[in-house]
């Protein structure tokens, strides 16, 4: 486990660096990363068997799901002015 967590969010990182064509697809390594850190803090949590931070995951979880709608938001209003999810085409001066 040691291995395979910082593995995780090290493709996520990587994907979202090197695969920056759609908009969606940075959305979803984003996403990806966040879930990597809430399995982290909850194991994290199991391991030391500390109540005192068993609210924590439930918080990561729930910022989690809040930054996947921001991020759809974000999608559904740029396909509809840009015509695309290209980032390519989006360009923060000309808005």
């Amino acid at each position: 486990m040691k291995f395979v967590i910082p593995l995780m969010y090290a493709l996520g990182l990587a994907g979202l660096t090197f695969n920056r064509k759609h908009l969606l697809s940075a959305l979803l390594c984003l996403e990806g990363m966040m879930l990597t850190l809430f399995m982290a803090l909850s194991l994290w949590t199991l391991q030391f068997n500390s109540m005192n931070f068993a609210s924590s995951p439930l918080l990561l979880l729930a910022f989690s799901a809040c930054e996947a709608s921001v991020g759809l938001a974000l999608l559904v209003a740029t396909t509809r002015t840009h015509g695309s999810d290209h980032l390519s085409t989006l360009n923060l001066l000309q808005c």
